[in-house]
């Protein structure tokens, strides 16, 4: 009889344990990503992220504009043609707009000495962005600055007058670190947050591009957004009117990613691309689909879509991590 009950229990515990791994098989289940700990190199795949998912589906949001640039926002599935890994998906499950999925926000400040001259307006401006996107008890947003190191001066709130006290906060002077910055607004603050509901990732970088002190490099900051499925959009605080190394950086970083960058030549035309990226955020399309040949293997996988219409284009992210098993 004691036997008996031993392998009962056994049996049972086993059942409990395995349980949850069946029902996971036939739905699409996301946690929270776990990170490995900093004492381990940056240049191991596994030590940047490991995202405990079973991907079925993959959603992407992308941006359809005509050939003046403005939002084309009565498309349909049939409209868009989508690879992944090269590849058509096994089945598209949803095709929908957007215009109010819940916004987390980064607002990326460079600091440093080389954006002195145009720092308070860009701060300002910055501020009415923020008091005129962020809905209350819908959206958050939090606000780091950046120069040689970066620093947190608002946590994610809905609070704009506490977003605002963020922004004012902020001091010049210092190098320049955006790589990191943007590494760690990702893993530590984006990619740290979940919710019930799908949201809307992103964070707005206000620099000049010009990196000389971040420890990560261009390519890290690129994966650790992808992998967050953060968009990145950038603002250059460059008024020379010249295409610099700098703005290169800041196109790469929002192409990369789906974004946008802007380079605005007069400080009113700062707060024209803030309204711009306010736009954007609200008008934007949502496709599910079940890729072809899917293996959680941890792999990068290429995403084209491509509009059937020749004067339409599509700015999407290039791409996403599958998870590892």
């Amino acid at each position: 009889m004691k036997y008996t009950r031993v392998t009962f229990f056994l049996g049972a515990v086993l059942l409990m344990a395995t349980a949850p791994g069946l029902r996971a098989q036939n739905a699409y289940v996301e946690s929270a990503p776990v990170f490995a700990g900093d004492t381990e190199s940056a240049d191991q795949p596994d030590s940047i992220l490991t995202i405990k998912k079973r991907v079925d589906e993959v959603n992407v949001l992308f941006i359809a504009t005509d050939r003046h640039g403005k939002f084309v926002r009565n498309l349909n599935e049939k409209d868009f043609t989508i690879l992944d890994d090269h590849k058509p998906p096994t089945a598209v499950d949803s095709f929908r707009k957007e215009t109010d999925l819940p916004l987390q926000l980064g607002l990326l400040v460079d600091t440093s000495g080389s954006v002195r001259s145009r720092f308070d307006f860009e701060q300002e401006a910055a501020v009415s962005f923020l008091e005129s996107t962020l809905r209350p008890g819908f959206d958050k947003a939090f606000v780091m600055g950046f120069a040689t190191h970066n620093q947190v001066t608002q946590d994610f709130t809905d609070n704009a007058k506490l977003l605002a006290t963020g922004v004012h906060s902020l001091h010049d002077g210092g190098g320049t670190a955006i790589y990191d910055a943007i590494y760690d607004a990702c893993r530590d603050k984006l990619a740290k947050e979940t919710s019930d509901r799908p949201v809307r990732k992103a964070v707005i970088i206000v620099s000049d591009g010009e990196d000389n002190q971040s420890e990560h490099s261009r390519a890290q900051a690129i994966e650790m957004a992808q992998r967050a499925e953060v968009i990145i959009y950038a603002i250059s605080t460059d008024d020379s009117g010249l295409v610099l190394r700098g703005d290169r950086v800041l196109q790469q970083l929002a192409d990369a990613t789906g974004g946008r960058a802007f380079f605005p030549f007069k400080m009113k035309d700062i707060k024209n691309s803030f309204a711009a990226i306010e736009d954007e955020l609200r008008s934007q399309y949502v496709i599910s689909y079940r890729p072809a040949d899917f293996d959680a293997d941890g792999r990068y996988r290429s995403i084209e879509i491509t509009a059937l219409k020749k004067d339409l284009q599509v700015r999407a992210r290039k791409g996403y991590f599958a998870p590892r098993q």
